[in-house]
């Protein structure tokens, strides 16, 4: 198949993945008739306490912080949960801006077995007894599609509840905004906006507070690996939550030894428990030794970053992170939106590369059954671009 042939193919793929099926428009009309039931509201606490709900894992957790530093800023004296999965609530343990962080087992975030077709209703209303117990003044869906915690929000009896205006969200909701093609740091801090009446400033950074602790452990895990503090580190993370956006093995090896010979640095590969057989074959293909700091905790993750001289890899969270630390970054984009879900900083330290291929970015990230080979956006990218990159984002004016 030539290249516009499989431009054609896919774009018309991606638009028969994004139309509605059935299934969900049945769920659609149940929604719209759960959202006029009325529900009473839970007794008002005495303090103003507002409920910011994201199910997400590490990256677009990462990116609501901006706005939750927004959310504190304007209401310096209000207690602020945070209810995520208990897969994201180390993310926000250090941020203090945040007084309590709640966890929930969200249906369809988990990344475990599938659940039955009751079985998210009858959880969200036994949370929702739960938050009802606690009692917020007002709750911020921040995830734009989330009906389930919308709907939370409401069976939880909490007054005011903000988020953006689409068909499944916007029945449980007493605050719905439009929803925008923009960054997701952007549409967090309009949801901000919305409650605060506050207009966000034109500094929304994003960070995430490295404990010292960490710092040690990671400088003695390196020392390990005979890495001492003056050299110059190098850090990959290789893998993501699927494989459409992934590089070739082969690119990674040569990157990888091409830096470790031009800054005269060593390599670090990071990655899930899960992504060691792919930093394995890497490491077999490279010419020089690496270090290996695979499944350990964000708070390591992000000691590492901040020490490293430049952080490379596929759109994933890990990427957000080292741009939170303030490490320069390369990132390579193939499905996915940079518009939306681009690096979060200066263009000339946070480098994004992709291919030119017409039909990206498709925003499906499960091509589940169809071959590889059809999906070439990252694969297209060529090491070259990304060492130039890399040097680029390394020695910036």
């Amino acid at each position: 198949m030539d290249r516009q042939a499989l431009v054609l193919r896919n774009q018309a793929m991606a638009k028969a993945y994004h139309h509605l099926p059935v299934k969900h428009r049945i769920r659609r009309a149940l929604l719209h008739a759960l959202g006029t039931v009325p529900i009473p509201n839970a007794k008002s606490p005495t303090v103003e306490r507002i409920l910011l709900i994201r199910p997400d894992h590490l990256g677009d957790v990462l990116l609501t912080t901006p706005a939750i530093q927004m959310l504190r800023a304007a209401y310096p004296k209000a207690e602020i949960h945070a209810l995520v999965g208990p897969w994201s609530a180390s993310i926000l343990a250090n941020y203090a801006e945040i007084d309590v962080v709640l966890t929930l087992p969200f249906p369809g975030f988990s990344r475990g077995s599938k659940i039955g077709l009751r079985a998210p209703y009858a959880l969200a209303l036994r949370s929702a007894r739960q938050l009802r117990k606690i009692g917020y003044t007002s709750a911020v869906i921040l995830r734009p599609d989330h009906w389930w915690g919308a709907m939370l929000a409401k069976w939880a009896g909490i007054p005011r509840r903000v988020g953006y205006d689409l068909p499944d969200v916007a029945p449980f909701l007493t605050d719905a905004i439009p929803h925008t093609h923009q960054h997701a740091v952007l549409q967090n801090a309009r949801l901000i906006e919305t409650l605060t009446k506050t207009p966000s400033s034109n500094s929304l950074s994003l960070r995430f507070p490295v404990d010292s602790l960490d710092k040690v452990w990671v400088d003695a895990y390196l020392q390990e690996w005979d890495i001492t503090p003056e050299k110059p580190i190098i850090a990959i993370h290789p893998g993501s939550g699927t494989w459409v956006k992934q590089w070739s093995e082969a690119n990674w090896a040569f990157v990888a030894d091409t830096l470790a010979d031009q800054l005269d640095a060593s390599v670090v590969f990071t990655g899930s428990n899960h992504e060691m057989p792919l930093v394995r074959r890497i490491l077999s293909a490279m010419q020089h030794p690496a270090c290996v700091m695979v499944g350990e905790a964000i708070g390591s993750l992000a000691a590492l970053y901040e020490r490293a001289k430049i952080v490379l890899g596929p759109d994933s969270g890990p990427l957000h992170l080292a741009v939170a630390v303030g490490t320069p970054t390369v990132t390579l984009f193939g499905p996915a939106d940079p518009v939306e879900f681009g690096s979060w900083g200066s263009p000339e330290k946070h480098r994004m590369v992709w291919s030119s291929i017409g039909c990206r970015p498709c925003r499906v990230l499960d091509w589940n059954g169809d071959a590889p080979e059809n999906h070439p956006c990252v694969r297209e990218i060529t090491p070259a671009v990304v060492l130039e990159a890399a040097r680029k984002a390394i020695f910036q004016p």
